[in-house]
C-alpha cells in the first residue's frame, strides 16, 4: 500500500504528539484504524506548506471546513488563538458532525450546517457564510464546497485561501502525481501546496 497524505489535527512540542484525524475510506485508513498502543509505523513530513498563521493574526478570519476536511482547522485554530485571534468557525457535515465542540473553545462564532438536517442548518456551509464580515477566509474541505467558497468570496473582493487534497505517492514533489493545475502551470500539491490562493487554482 503506498503511503497517503494526511493532515495534523493537533500538534503539541511539549508534549512531543500529533494527532491524526481521518475517515476510514481504503486499506490505508483501514490498517491505521487497526493500529494498537505501541503499535509502531512510518511518516514522512511535513511536506509543502500550511495556512500562513503571521498573515492572518489581527484579521477577521473565517475558518470554513467541511466533512473530513474539518480536521486541520483545529490545529490552525489553536496556532490563530495563540497568536490572540479568534476565528469564526463555519463547518459542513453530510449527517452527524465530529469535532465540533472541541474547536469550539477556539473559536468566536461557530456555525454549522448538515445535508441531512439532523444538526444545526439543513443546508450548505455557504448559505451561512458572509465573507463581506472578514478580510480573510481560510479553507479545506470537498473541492466543490472549496470552489463554492472560493466563489463568494471573490464576488466580495475577499482573500480565500484553500488546502487541496491529491493522492500522493512520493511526498517530496517528484512522482508527479499530485499535479494541480494553476494560473501559472502545473504545480506540486505535496511540494508547492497544499495551500493555494483560491484565485490560482480555481482560476486556473
Amino acid at each position: 500500500v503506498l503511503s497517503r497524505p494526511i493532515s495534523v489535527h493537533s500538534y503539541d512540542a511539549a508534549m512531543g504528539t500529533i494527532q491524526f484525524l481521518y475517515e476510514v475510506r481504503g486499506k490505508g485508513t483501514e490498517k491505521l484504524a487497526a493500529l494498537e498502543p505501541g503499535d509502531t509505523l512510518s511518516l514522512v513530513g511535513p511536506s509543502g506548506n500550511g495556512f500562513d498563521v503571521e498573515s492572518a493574526l489581527g484579521k477577521r478570519v473565517a475558518l470554513v471546513g467541511g466533512g473530513i476536511g474539518t480536521a486541520p482547522l483545529y490545529q490552525l485554530a489553536k496556532e490563530l488563538n495563540a497568536g490572540g485571534t479568534k476565528a469564526d468557525y463555519f463547518c459542513g457535515f453530510r449527517d452527524e458532525p465530529y469535532g465540533v465542540e472541541k474547536i469550539a473553545t477556539l473559536c468566536g462564532k461557530v456555525q454549522l450546517a448538515t445535508d441531512s438536517g439532523r444538526y444545526g442548518f439543513h443546508g450548505f456551509v455557504t448559505q451561512l457564510l458572509n465573507p463581506e464580515e472578514y478580510d480573510l477566509v481560510l479553507c479545506c474541505g470537498p473541492e466543490p464546497m472549496m470552489k463554492a467558497v472560493a466563489k463568494l468570496c471573490e464576488e466580495k473582493g475577499v482573500t480565500c485561501i484553500v488546502s487541496l487534497e491529491r493522492k500522493m505517492a512520493c511526498g517530496i514533489g517528484a512522482c508527479l502525481g499530485c499535479t494541480c493545475k494553476t494560473t501559472t502551470g502545473g504545480k506540486c500539491v505535496c511540494k508547492e501546496g497544499p495551500v493555494f490562493d483560491s484565485k490560482e487554482v480555481f482560476g486556473a
